[in-house]
């Protein structure tokens, strides 16, 4: 038996932050120390962050990242550490994985499979790295082995998978199984997408499986830099046994997930594989360092309990939007979030989110803990209670024009004071009527519901803006744009009106979703017991603009469409790329017996025509955050011409299919 301790260091990062970054790594070594642990693993790029963006091309980058390098070299005496940072080497840039040992720069192994689909574009900074080959690079002063390298430690074999390079199809980790490789450690920057997490443990319980060793993932946490979300996964396998498992979404700065491993157990694998070895040593570097022995540990590997319920993508997007909603908050130096709160399910889900950011971060962290968190700002340092913070770092106004109902005042009411936020309600009709009034002595003509509706409705949503952003700038505060991912699909959203924010939390979810999460959080919510019940007159209403005078019942669905209707065109044209005539048989056997066929077909045509129509509405809308495998955000993901034919011929052929 040769028990060894190893750990994942899972971070909560922010690109180009040296200073706390590195304040990160060294408490999170000092812990380890206490713990015994032999060998930490830090996420990708941990130094410098991951989405440093185009910094990743000034010099002085990776000048600074060799230097905080040091720093943490410096400190690691007694064990060893892999670290992340951007490296120059013959005037190629690379992602690389730094491997210390008490104190001393051992080496840096250099990633090979670069990610250039959905938010990822390391290929625009980083060159990737030939398989089998080794050289020596400069850093501080001193010349380091580089490359394809692994790290001999007491005969004991580590390599490197570094996320991308676990997720192809012809994995770096075959090689390292064909070299001896003992432990693989895999420091990743993957960020979150609902059901992922899966994903990345089935393909670590495989490595471990197939390539007969130890196999660590660790990745990073929080809204590092704007829109991608790190859950802070973290997973230790030996031969497809789980031996650690982290808890994701946390609030803390650093975490350690670690497990006792046995090097025999994993060799045995390896001895009744009848796999012959690489006789080829290459990029082996020796280093001196001793072990310690473990004391055994029983294993901790176990999902936690809201990620076994049925629920799991409602408990996801609870926890990873409001952990980027705080951190956004934070690092922004924000003193609060605004939110205009119409008593809609936009708004209200919005208002809930940051709700729940608050009452999660308390209880991981204590009240004193998120005060710390938030040091910058006063008034919170003087906040008692729960209910205190909230009423401090949350305003919900509610503003009413003539066509506002008393059901929707009603709704925004009493969801304000169950989540204890401040709120209080203004009238923007003088406005909305002095603004008309200009307009029309301007035309010479009355406007009227008959010849001008949709300049009518726009100007309402449009006035609602100044003011809020008014109190916002007061504050300091973080206006929260309210608009949906289903009203981006097809322009359904004021520009400048409803879609104003510093940043939109609810773009990557559709409507049909967040109605049903809403729905959720009121009679279930977190793990049985996080619920709010002031949500029941939210989720009583028909979604509805109401910027129509109230005889008109104006509702969304029937300005638009019907909105599961409209997320499943969605998919099929956005994600699936599919033409009119192919996507029609698709949602006529989808909703067979619940949608008329001129229903469907209307759909399509009314679909495609504002998607075309409104691409520059969604190159002006706040970032939002990510949290599927597919988008609408055309700065990161889905690029579409601002002008275009507007898919008339596709809508002809899709007609004449049906002999129309």
């Amino acid at each position: 038996m040769n028990p060894l301790k190893i750990a994942a260091a899972v971070v909560n990062q922010t690109p180009l932050d040296w200073k706390r970054n590195v304040q990160h790594h060294l408490d999170a070594i000092a812990e380890a120390k206490k713990q015994n642990i032999s060998l930490l693993c830090f996420p990708e790029l941990s130094i410098s962050g991951y989405g440093c963006e185009d910094m990743f091309y000034a010099p002085g980058v990776t000048q600074t990242a060799g230097e905080m390098l040091q720093l943490i070299a410096d400190a690691s005496e007694g064990i060893m550490v892999s670290v992340g940072l951007p490296v120059r080497y013959n005037h190629r840039l690379y992602n690389t994985a730094c491997f210390i040992a008490d104190k001393k720069i051992q080496g840096f192994v250099c990633k090979k499979n670069l990610p250039g689909n959905s938010i990822y574009y390391e290929p625009r900074w980083f060159h990737a790295w030939e398989a089998g080959v080794v050289t020596s690079i400069e850093i501080n002063g001193q010349e380091y082995p580089a490359g394809d390298l692994i790290f001999e430690v007491q005969g004991i074999r580590v390599g490197y998978e570094i996320c991308e390079d676990a997720w192809i199809a012809h994995r770096p980790g075959r090689e390292l199984y064909l070299r001896g490789v003992d432990i693989i450690l895999n420091p990743s920057a993957s960020h979150f997408e609902f059901g992922k997490s899966f994903l990345r443990e089935r393909f670590v319980m495989d490595a471990s499986r197939a390539f007969g060793a130890t196999y660590l993932y660790v990745n990073l946490l929080g809204n590092e830099s704007g829109r991608a979300i790190f859950d802070g996964d973290a997973f230790i396998t030996s031969s497809a046994v789980g031996l650690a498992s982290g808890s994701r979404f946390s609030y803390k700065d650093f975490l350690l997930v670690s497990a006792v491993i046995d090097v025999d157990n994993t060799r045995l694998s390896q001895i009744q594989n009848r796999v012959p070895l690489i006789k080829n040593d290459f990029g082996i570097v020796k280093v001196p360092f001793v072990w310690y022995k473990a004391a055994y540990e029983p294993y901790s590997y176990e999902l936690e309990s809201w990620e076994k319920s049925q629920y799991t993508k409602e408990e996801e997007f609870a926890r990873c939007i409001a952990l980027a909603l705080f951190d956004y908050l934070r690092k922004s130096r924000s003193n609060g979030w605004v939110i205009s709160l119409s008593g809609g399910a936009d708004s209200s889900a919005i208002a809930s989110l940051c709700r729940l950011a608050i009452k999660l971060c308390i209880e991981e962290i204590g009240l004193e803990g998120l005060k710390k968190k938030l040091f910058y700002q006063k008034d919170i340092q003087n906040c008692l209670t729960e209910a205190d913070v909230a009423a401090t770092l949350i305003t919900c106004v509610y503003q009413a024009t003539e066509n506002s109902s008393d059901d929707t005042r009603n709704s925004a009411e009493t969801l304000a004071k169950d989540l204890d936020v401040e709120y209080f309600e203004i009238s923007i009709d003088t406005l909305v009527k002095e603004y008309r009034s200009l307009i029309e002595g301007g035309l010479g003509r009355k406007l009227s519901w008959e010849t001008d509706d949709v300049p009518l409705q726009n100007i309402q949503a449009r006035v609602r803006a100044p003011s809020i952003w008014l109190l916002a700038n007061v504050k300091n505060a973080l206006l929260l744009s309210t608009s949906n991912r289903s009203e981006a699909a097809v322009g359904y959203a004021t520009m400048d009106g409803d879609t104003a924010g510093s940043i939109s939390p609810i773009a990557g979810i559709n409507k049909h979703f967040i109605r049903q999460w809403l729905r959720w959080l009121e009679t279930d919510g977190l793990e049985g017991r996080i619920r709010f019940a002031g949500l029941k007159a939210v989720n009583s209403l028909q979604p509805t603009a109401e910027l129509r005078p109230q005889d008109k019942k104006q509702t969304d669905e029937e300005d638009l469409m019907p909105y599961a209707l409209l997320d499943a065109i969605e998919d099929a044209a956005i994600r699936d790329k599919k033409m009119p005539k192919d996507i029609l048989p698709l949602m006529k056997y989808k909703f067979e017996g619940i949608y008329a066929e001129e229903i469907i077909i209307k759909s399509i045509e009314r679909f495609f025509r504002l998607w075309s129509r409104n691409q520059w509405k969604r190159e002006r809308y706040a970032p939002g955050f990510h949290v599927d495998d597919h988008s609408l955000d055309p700065k990161t993901w889905c690029r579409f011409p601002i002008l275009s034919g507007g898919f008339e011929k596709e809508l002809e052929d899709m007609r004449k299919s049906i002999g129309a």
